[in-house]
């Protein structure tokens, strides 16, 4: 179980902006698990809609939500409640941040990017078309553009991980990938549900990762082509 612990892949969890989702929890399901009460106890029950930063045009704010100071949400941006966005972050035009997430301090989350039940953590980088989905992000942590982490299995069955040698049931059907701090993943990457990748690993662009990757690993495609004769067709 040590490879499966939160402080694998996350260093120093007190410098987070929001530190007390981590409380009680050994392992990255408990925390996803205690967003929602976190939240509620933060933003719902005092019934908070909180917006410290800069909104451009046509920004729809709905739910409860705190946004911090020096945060900028571009325009055309969506976020549904009940959310909390850290200070000085980036929300660029066309972000969707559903309910469930806790964005940390410095952080970006890119263009057309959707990010769903959450943990984003200080100076993490979400880029361009990305689908973030029942995950925790390290700190400084870069998601390449267009990268999905993958939140559910076809046949909807609960998560399960391999812990030396036997299944184990972590007791939700939808769970994300955990990506350790200083980590990379590489544009169009994709991780499947129930995903864990140590902190300062590489993962380069067009890979799929599922299971356990370990820490300060680089992780390469393998690529295979196939060159054919072709008819000569004129176009349209």
């Amino acid at each position: 179980m040590e490879n499966f612990r939160l402080d694998y892949y996350f260093e120093n969890m007190n410098s987070f902006a929001f530190k007390e989702v981590f409380n009680n929890a050994t392992y990255p399901w408990e925390a996803l698990n205690n967003i929602n009460s976190f939240l509620d106890e933060l933003v719902v029950k005092p019934n908070k809609k909180e917006n410290y930063g800069e909104t451009g045009e046509f920004v729809s704010i709905e739910g409860n939500y705190i946004i911090g100071e020096g945060t900028k949400i571009h325009s055309n941006v969506s976020i549904e409640g009940p959310v909390i966005i850290g200070k000085n972050c980036t929300i660029q035009s066309g972000a969707l941040i559903r309910p469930g997430c806790i964005i940390g301090d410095n952080c970006v989350v890119g263009h057309s990017c959707e990010v769903k039940h959450s943990i984003v953590q200080n100076k993490a980088k979400v880029q361009s078309f990305t689908f973030i989905g029942d995950s925790i992000i390290g700190k400084s942590t870069r998601v390449g553009s267009g990268t999905i982490l993958a939140n559910r299995r076809f046949d909807q069955g609960n998560i399960t991980i391999k812990m030396n040698g036997e299944k184990f049931d972590v007791g939700t059907d939808f769970f994300g990938a955990i990506i350790g701090d200083n980590t990379r993943l590489g544009a169009n990457s994709t991780t499947l549900p129930g995903s864990f990748i140590g902190k300062y690993t590489w993962i380069l662009p067009n890979v799929q990762v599922r299971g356990f990757v370990p820490s300060e690993k680089r992780i390469f495609p393998v690529q295979q082509t196939r060159i054919e004769d072709n008819e000569v067709i004129e176009l349209k």
